[in-house]
């Protein structure tokens, strides 16, 4: 019998850590043919998903898939996403959580609307914590203009209102 990764353990227990201390869970994937998102909130191949009770109807977190539906622009979407595509689980408020190695690219990625396979995982390597910076929201995008534009990051780089996750050892 094959060992069950324990990359959706993981994943469980930072998303249940969330949610106890109030923060918002988030996940980073990896959009792919296999990953059931709406497309065109895809950037670089990969989203960024709001996990928390409030955002989903449905949260299903299993070993093989994380299934819920969620609304984009108002419209309902029956989201899909392969374990193996979750790059990074940490919560919205302070950037706390964990990544996770980027595995093999599966293909083209789908839309909501298109039917997924289901392909056999492969054990990935050891995951790493991490601290990310937290998303920008529209009062944080409203002090930014007000000031002349996004500030500098921790690595003083300019900020683009997208988390950058930050490697802890």
């Amino acid at each position: 019998m094959q060992e069950i990764s324990t990359k959706p353990y993981l994943l469980r227990a930072l998303y249940e850590w969330c949610t106890d201390n109030g923060y918002t869970p988030h996940i980073a994937v990896r959009v792919d043919n296999q990953t059931r998102v709406p497309r065109q909130f895809v950037r670089d191949n990969e989203i960024v998903l709001n996990i928390s009770f409030e955002a989903t109807s449905q949260l299903q977190m299993g070993n093989e898939w994380v299934e819920f539906s969620a609304r984009f622009s108002g419209k309902s979407h029956k989201i899909e996403v392969p374990i193996a595509n979750i790059l990074a689980i940490y919560a919205r408020e302070n950037g706390q959580g964990m990544a996770f190695p980027v595995e093999s690219a599966g293909g083209e990625a789908q839309d909501s609307g298109a039917d997924a396979e289901v392909t056999e995982e492969t054990d990935p390597p050891a995951p790493r914590a991490v601290e990310t910076a937290p998303a920008t929201d529209a009062a944080t995008a409203k002090a930014d203009s007000s000031t002349g534009g996004p500030q500098p990051d921790d690595d003083g780089s300019k900020g683009g209102g997208r988390a950058r996750l930050k490697i802890v050892k």
